[in-house]
This record gives structure tokens, sequence and C-alpha cells, in this order.
């Protein structure tokens, strides 16, 4: 890489990995914090060509929900004790940049190599733009905040004005519930043997390469790759695109199960707190009531409607998302 982030030549083989140091992300933020420590100079460098990478995405049209993930302290029973959200600092966008750098450059790799005239059997990891319909919703949504989102310059031109409106709210509050509204509105992101490119990311060609130890998809990857490095023939793409349409639908139930743990514990924490008073914004608007997110800890609750007196009150879908 030259010293603008751009990848002047890369190789892909099978290799042994000999580390001389293992850090954690706390460790690498405190080096980037501090200047000092292990490997201090060849960080700093990481770092900066990092913050290239991640310029350059965003200026191309790639879109990002800044929105931590809630984590708990716990006692040895696993009653939680606290309830935090932790947001991505510098160590992680550096691991994310050449994770993602890794993972595109696998794609596009591949994607060029041909079998008789064909291109190769692969898995990309692809994310569609939004319907029309979420489209319109999302403008509506930019437009009760004052920005009207680019809609006449195909697909770039409207993610970066999404990505600017997005950046353009700066209360915390405010910017969560954004965010939660725009993130349900979005495409979900699938596998597939058909690339049509990553609209979140901005990319054309993109895969899940970096993490084969953990994760399923990247396991086919990296057998695939091996397969077209050694000049094998191509795969049978029927075979791998119903594997695709098998780990899309398994990663829906992981997440599903995920956010189900997530909100279990919160309730557990929660629990003896009632009449307490916590600050919250409401997140949706329905014609039942509301839901409300607490602004700390991201702990959703239903308001009934009967819950919030006699008040009459004239629900309009037409304003809401």
């Amino acid at each position: 890489m030259d010293t603008d982030g751009n990848v002047k030549d890369f190789e892909i083989c099978r290799t042994i990995i000999k580390s001389d140091y293992r850090f954690s992300y706390q460790d690498v933020q405190q080096i980037l914090e501090t200047v000092e420590g292990a490997c201090k100079e060849e960080i700093l460098v990481l770092d900066r060509l990092a913050k290239k990478l991640r310029e350059e995405r965003f200026k191309n049209g790639a879109i990002t929900f800044n929105r931590g993930s809630v984590k708990f302290c716990m006692d040895s029973e696993g009653k939680p004790l606290q309830v935090y959200v932790e947001e991505l600092n510098d160590a992680n966008k550096l691991i994310e940049e050449f994770m993602l750098l890794a993972n595109r450059t696998v794609a596009r790799f591949v994607g060029k190599m041909q079998a008789s005239g064909k291109r190769k059997t692969f898995i990309y990891r692809i994310h569609a733009s939004p319907v029309i319909e979420r489209q319109k919703k999302l403008v509506s949504l930019a437009r009760r905040f004052g920005y009207k989102l680019d809609t006449n310059s195909g697909r770039n031109g409207f993610s970066r004005s999404l990505n600017l409106f997005l950046e353009s709210i700066t209360d915390k509050a405010q910017k969560n519930q954004i965010d939660v509204l725009a993130i349900r509105l979005m495409s979900r992101a699938e596998y597939s043997t058909g690339n049509i490119g990553h609209f979140g990311l901005a990319f054309r060609d993109y895969t899940h390469f970096t993490s084969p130890i953990r994760r399923y998809p990247d396991l086919l990857v990296h057998r695939l790759l091996a397969r077209y490095l050694d000049n094998n023939t191509n795969a049978q793409r029927s075979k791998y695109e119903k594997l695709c349409r098998h780990c899309s639908a398994v990663e829906l139930s992981v997440k599903a199960a995920e956010r189900d743990s997530v909100r279990y514990k919160l309730a557990e924490f929660m629990k003896g707190k009632e009449g307490q008073l916590f600050t919250g914004i409401i997140s949706d608007v329905s014609s039942w009531g509301l839901l409300v997110e607490l602004n700390e800890i991201r702990c959703e609750g239903q308001m009934p409607i009967h819950s919030l007196g006699n008040e009459y009150f004239d629900w309009s879908e037409k304003t809401l998302p």
C-alpha cells in the first residue's frame, strides 16, 4: 500500500502466521492515545492507513450506524450488575477497515477469474439498496429534520446523501432514534453466488473471508479460494447458492437469538426498579401506543395507549416511517 491507502499489489497464498505480539483492542487504543508501547510505529502507520481507507469508503457512499453493542457486567451466577453500551473506538475501526479490505480484495480477485469463459462460482456478501417504498420513507424521515436526500444521482448519490444526513444529527438521543428508524428501512445483507454489490459499504465486490474459525460462510469461501488457487474446475453454482440461502437463514436465527438474550438480561437488570425514573426516547409509534428506548442502556419497553391518560390522541401513520 502507498501512503494514501491505495493497494499497489497483493498476494493470496497459503501461509502460517507466527505472531510476535498479541494485542487486545484496549492495548491498541492505549498505544494510539499515548503513542507509547510495543510496535507503536507500526500501529500508528496502520491507524493512519485505516483512516484513509475509511475516508475513501465514505466518499464513495458507504453508510455507517455508530450504534455500539449492549454489554453486561455480571456476577458469578450470571446476574447482570451493570449495563453499558460499548462504543467503537479507533482500535476497533482500525481492525474493521483492514478486515473490509481483505474481504473486498478476495472477492475482487475471484470475481475476475474465469473458467471456460464463465465467472468462477463464489460466495458474495451482498446488500441491496432499499426498495423504492423504503427509499421514500427515508426521504420523508430526512425531510422532517430539514434535510433533502439525493434521489437523482443513482445508488451512490443516494447513499452519500443519506450518510451526510445521519452525520448531521448531533444530538445523541435524537441520533440514536434516527439510526434505529433508518436501520429498519434498510435491506438485509445476505449471502449469494450472484454479485450485486454491497450498498451499505459502497463496494462492488465483497465477501466474508476473515473469520473462518467462527463463521461457516467464511470457511466455504476459504475452500473455494483454495480450490481455485489449485486451478481446479469451477464449483457447481446451484450447490453453493443453496448453501448461501441456508447460511442467510441461519444468520437470521442467530441474530434473533442474540437479540432475545440481550433483551432477557436487560429485563432481568430492570427487575425491581419499578417506580424509578429513567430518561428515554420514543423509537416507534403505532396505533396501540409507543415504543420507548432508555437512553443509557437501550432497554426497550412498550407504553400502551391506555397508559397515557385520558387525552385524545390522533395517530398519523404518514408522518412516521
